[in-house]
């Protein structure tokens, strides 16, 4: 496994330790939680993996997971240092579809849900010159690299769950820690797919141990609930009662600017994992009552503690 420490890779190292599969995890080691199942690891940076053939061959393995390959230099340089394996497994983004560059132009151009024939963007690296570090970024790349081998790439929407760095329910519980009784909200009606971290490892489990699959796969739930519908799921599973009002897009604190209105939605169908992999998702109320549960009882180490914005965008007209 290509990262296995973090979030999605180290939910899969979990997923296929307990199933029994011998793991070697190649990361930096920068991030090495005392919890992890007892498996192997390969320190070494990703530009570092040709130095370390000999290694990654002795290990004598059957499949590759990629977790963290981001642009077409990650995917290069992973295919050409490691072994040649049965199977490969790659994750991307449902970044790639034109469906959401529409959205970052702030324009609408497909109807959902977006299957795996859906049209992927004509424009490349989304970021470029907008996020730090991320301008060779591309899944389109990545994928233009493994599919040719013969990979499984799994497109992830938005993934949320226990460990998660981009802590992707903070919009609202910054505001449950604070004591927030009244949230500032747009229209809410944006839809954008989701995916429990847990579900995204068995995927993964079951791709590896079921009849083979290759090509493009979306993993995502079946039910895609309004942004609305969403924060107030998160306050219920928080056990909080704070109102959501109701408020003027051009008044929306930063954060909550993506409960507005948004032209392009993103709502996905993974009917083809259901289908080839034989793969179901758990309970979204529940696995949110974990995921929410575990970021409460984990808060950020250095929250952010200005509401002046949301006190802005309450007050009366």
């Amino acid at each position: 496994m290509l990262g296995g420490t973090r979030f999605i890779g180290r939910a899969t190292v979990e997923e296929l330790a307990a199933a029994g599969d011998e793991l070697m995890i190649v990361h930096r080691g920068e991030l090495e939680p005392d919890d992890l199942p007892k498996v192997r690891h390969l320190h070494c940076d990703r530009s570092e993996l040709a130095s370390h053939r000999g290694e990654l061959a002795a290990f004598g393995p059957d499949a590759l997971v990629d977790c963290r390959a981001l642009s077409r230099a990650d995917a290069e340089v992973a295919l050409d240092a490691l072994p040649d394996v049965a199977r490969r497994i790659v994750i991307s983004s449902v970044d790639v579809y034109r469906a959401f560059g529409a959205l970052l132009d702030d324009r609408e151009t497909d109807p959902v849900p977006i299957d795996e024939e859906s049209p992927v963007r004509a424009e490349r690296y989304p970021y470029r010159g907008k996020l730090a570090d991320r301008d060779d970024y591309d899944k389109l790349d990545v994928e233009d690299v493994y599919l040719p081998r013969g990979a499984l790439v799994m497109r992830l929407p938005m993934v949320y769950g226990e460990h998660d760095y981009q802590r992707r329910e903070e919009f609202i519980l910054r505001r449950v820690r604070a004591g927030r009784l009244r949230i500032p909200i747009g229209a809410g009606s944006w839809l954008a797919c989701r995916v429990y971290v847990r579900d995204v490892a068995r995927a993964i489990r079951l791709a590896l141990h079921a009849v083979e699959s290759t090509g493009v796969m979306n993993i995502c739930e079946d039910r895609t609930y309004s942004m609305r519908l969403w924060a107030r799921m998160i306050l219920d599973a928080a056990g909080s009662d704070a109102e959501l009002v109701r408020t003027p897009d051009e008044v929306l604190p930063e954060d909550l600017k993506p409960t507005g209105t948004m032209p392009q939605h993103i709502a996905a169908s993974a009917r083809k994992a259901r289908y080839e992999l034989g793969w179901s998702t758990s309970d979204p109320f529940e696995s949110l009552r974990t995921t929410v549960r575990w970021h409460l009882e984990h808060p950020p180490a250095d929250p952010d503690m200005d509401f002046s914005a949301d006190d802005r965008a309450l007050e009366p007209v």
